[in-house]
């Protein structure tokens, strides 16, 4: 086949044109290659032909002529359980008629708990009206927001609302609060029972006294009524 591809003629234009002939096709789909451009010599003597190789040009694979297959959908991003309770606050408020920020970060896990709580803290003018009598209204709020990011989410979200830093005072009373009960019952060698308390304010109490070795602390009681108690524990003997 190599052999073949090889053409002469008097010249090289002439060796192209009946190599082109010989394998029929046109001057786009080869490759020439001149091995020898001829002579025409002296008088006729020594006169030799032109010599080329012709190549084939591969012709290009077929392209498909069907419509072109669909990439597969990108999965939706998964939603951001800040922002969505970010968002869900702030259409609350806005509803309400509240024109507020919102400051969000995450709380210290306790003991028991992988991860903190996510904070939402209110902050604005008039907000404190949105706290209630003993932070009733403010536990309320807590309650809606919940549901609904449980529901936006899927699953429960851990999340907490404070109002102009309330439940900091709050956190700040309930630690001082423990450190009291907690020398009590260490001293009296008695249980101490504390008031019954939300699940945010248990895990403060708890947290407070989680590195003391002379008590420790368990929750008790259902519902409204669960309250933290302080439980002396023995000296550690040397």
């Amino acid at each position: 086949m190599e052999e073949k591809a090889v053409f002469s003629g008097e010249n090289v234009e002439e060796a192209i044109a009946a190599g082109l002939a010989a394998l029929g096709l046109i001057r786009e789909q080869v490759e020439i290659e001149i091995l020898d451009e001829g002579s025409r010599g002296v008088l006729g003597i020594g006169a030799r032909p032109a010599r080329v190789r012709l190549s084939p040009i591969p012709a290009p694979a077929p392209q498909p002529t069907g419509p072109p297959t669909p990439e597969p959908p990108t999965p939706p991003a998964e939603p951001d359980p800040t922002e969505v309770a970010r968002g869900v606050l702030a259409e609350l408020l806005e509803r309400m008629g509240f024109a507020a920020g919102i400051h969000t970060h995450q709380a210290e896990p306790a003991p028991d708990e992988e991860e903190g709580p996510l904070v939402l803290d209110v902050r604005g003018p008039g907000v404190d009206a949105l706290i209630g009598r003993r932070g009733e209204t403010l536990a309320a709020l807590q309650r809606i927001v919940r549901l609904i990011v449980g529901r936006r989410m899927a699953e429960r979200v851990n999340l907490v609302v404070d109002v102009d830093g309330f439940k900091q005072r709050r956190e700040r009373n309930l630690r001082r609060l423990a450190t009291r009960m907690a020398e009590r019952a260490a001293q009296s060698g008695q249980t101490v029972a504390l008031e019954p308390m939300s699940a945010y304010e248990r895990r403060i109490v708890h947290l407070a006294l989680r590195d003391r070795t002379d008590v420790r602390t368990e929750s008790v009681g259902t519902g409204y009524r669960r309250r933290v108690t302080i439980i002396p524990q023995p000296a550690e003997e040397g």
